[in-house]
């Protein structure tokens, strides 16, 4: 019988090392990820599911206020969500799981659950298991978007192969140019450009202040990085790659300076990064979504797939108990 208990910040310890050994545990199911926010912004009610006193999986969610409905929602301080499972999960536990917290958000008075599914591509070992299990319990999708993911092959040649050839082209035009490209700890310039270019692009803000990246940064400082490209020493554009697990790394944040775009910085930065993420073992770049709210930036899309991404679903899905 499987049992849910909310998390306590005693049992810290306990959640950490239990990512460490999972399936598809991701940096940002870490609670050193999810404490960068003030503890007054959400309502954290993160769950630890227990079979025979054993530790079986772990759910980080807070709770929600939308439309004078209470609901239990993936943590809304992280990208992504749902249960964290072992390996070996079985079916028959994935089943009862999701039995389990349906019950356990109903007799607590929910009105319903709402929950961002990592891409199945996250996982060491890809299972539908779970995802059977909340379906089969009600649950449907509140959204669908597409996030562009880049296989990486053992050596960087045969990745530029992936590349159409206009990006070749840009590549060398980029070398040709004087463009360099380097790891940098001048998060302060990128960010002056990010806010730039968000502004000048879709009116709004980077999702994170400078303080808050920079103290993701300093919990993560293996996992955080900033790839920028260089002419004469200025910062023509920048990547932050957040590496999630030991197979997966992120680009969270691109920008460039629109004024410098004809020396094609940010065509040589990627494929520096992917140069970079080969070496050390990983096996899926993944560019973020080019759909929001289900709608598609088709630029955003074409330029990813130019470098031989193709599209997999981060969906969120809802369950209604009123």
């Amino acid at each position: 019988m499987i049992t849910l208990k909310r998390f306590v910040e005693a049992q810290s310890q306990q959640w950490e090392s239990f990512i460490g050994h999972s399936n598809n545990g991701t940096l940002f199911h870490h609670r050193k990820f999810l404490n960068y926010h003030p503890k007054d912004r959400f309502e954290d009610h993160s769950l630890m599911a227990y079979k025979k006193d054993k530790l079986l999986s772990i759910f980080p969610a807070a709770v929600k206020i939308d439309n004078d409905e209470r609901l239990l929602i993936s943590h809304p301080g992280a990208t992504i969500g749902s249960f964290v499972v072992p390996l070996n999960l079985s079916f028959a536990d994935a089943m009862e799981l999701v039995e389990v917290l349906v019950k356990y958000t109903s007799e607590r008075s929910f009105d319903g659950l709402r929950i961002t599914l990592p891409p199945s591509l996250y996982q060491s070992r890809i299972s539908n298991y779970i995802d059977f299990a909340f379906f089969k319990q009600g649950f449907t999708y509140a959204k669908r978007d597409i996030t562009s993911i880049l296989f990486l092959e053992d050596k960087i040649e045969k990745n530029l192969q992936k590349f159409r050839s206009s990006h070749r082209r840009a590549v060398r035009k980029a070398q040709d140019s004087g463009v360099v490209v380097r790891r940098s700890e001048d998060y302060t310039t990128f960010y002056n450009i990010l806010v730039q270019n968000l502004n000048i692009r879709h009116d709004v803000a980077p999702t994170h202040t400078l303080h808050e990246l920079l103290d993701i940064k300093k919990r993560f400082p293996k996992d955080i990085n900033l790839f920028a490209a260089y002419l004469d020493n200025e910062m023509l554009a920048g990547v932050v790659n957040f590496i999630i697990n030991e197979n997966v790394v992120l680009a969270f944040y691109i920008s460039h300076r629109e004024k410098y775009q004809e020396y094609r910085s940010v065509n040589l930065l990627f494929y520096s990064i992917f140069k970079w993420a080969i070496s050390k073992g990983l096996k899926i770049y993944d560019f973020g979504t080019f759909t929001l709210d289900e709608e598609p930036n088709m630029g955003l899309g074409r330029f990813k797939e130019n470098f031989g991404a193709s599209g997999v679903f981060r969906d969120t899905i809802q369950l209604n108990l009123t």
